[in-house]
């Protein structure tokens, strides 16, 4: 397989892989720790894995629908959701673009079969894994977040850009952006 360009979690690339135009998703705004509100700091500002951080806020495991996907020689890509086990309530929404040549192949496989959330996939496999924050965003939804997160269009909510390190190599970008309601 041919080597694969280092993951960046560059947000415009990411939203650009599935949107064509970004504002359909969403308006972004670049904001610090200390310009997020409390709520969503702490499901956003920190080095763990969503899956683990939002079935813990929720109570309740979390299982993936996967919306879109693409999938090249090196990159696998996904727009997902994350909706609670308890109520099928979505509470987050996802871009995710893996190095594909990173993962061993049970683990990869696992993640391309889209039935449950990349975390707890890493997890479960033992990978050594390191997630990196490069940036928090203030959301505003746009016409396709707002039907993905059932909200009105131009509803403020937060996300987050990173990066995951598996086996001490960029292997997974991420674009998280948490659903506004229940906070």
């Amino acid at each position: 397989m041919p080597d694969a360009t280092p993951p960046a979690a560059d947000l415009e690339s990411l939203v650009a892989l599935f949107f064509s135009d970004a504002g359909e998703l969403a308006e972004f705004e670049s904001v610090d720790e200390d310009s997020c509100p409390a709520a969503y700091r702490s499901l956003l500002a920190h080095s763990a894995h969503m899956t683990v951080t939002v079935e813990r806020r929720h109570t309740s495991p979390v299982d993936v629908v996967v919306v879109r996907e693409k999938k090249t020689q090196t990159h696998y890509s996904r727009v997902i959701l994350l909706r609670r086990q308890s109520d099928g309530r979505v509470v987050q929404f996802g871009i995710v673009r893996l190095a594909l040549n990173t993962l061993q192949p049970d683990v990869r496989s696992e993640i391309l079969s889209g039935k449950i959330p990349l975390g707890r996939v890493l997890i479960q496999h033992n990978v050594m894994r390191q997630v990196q924050l490069l940036g928090l965003w203030r959301v505003h939804c746009g016409a396709e977040l707002a039907r993905l997160l059932d909200c009105s269009i131009g509803q403020e909510t937060y996300g987050r850009s990173a990066l995951i390190f598996c086996d001490c190599e960029p292997a997974v970008e991420l674009l998280e952006i948490v659903a506004p309601e229940g906070l």
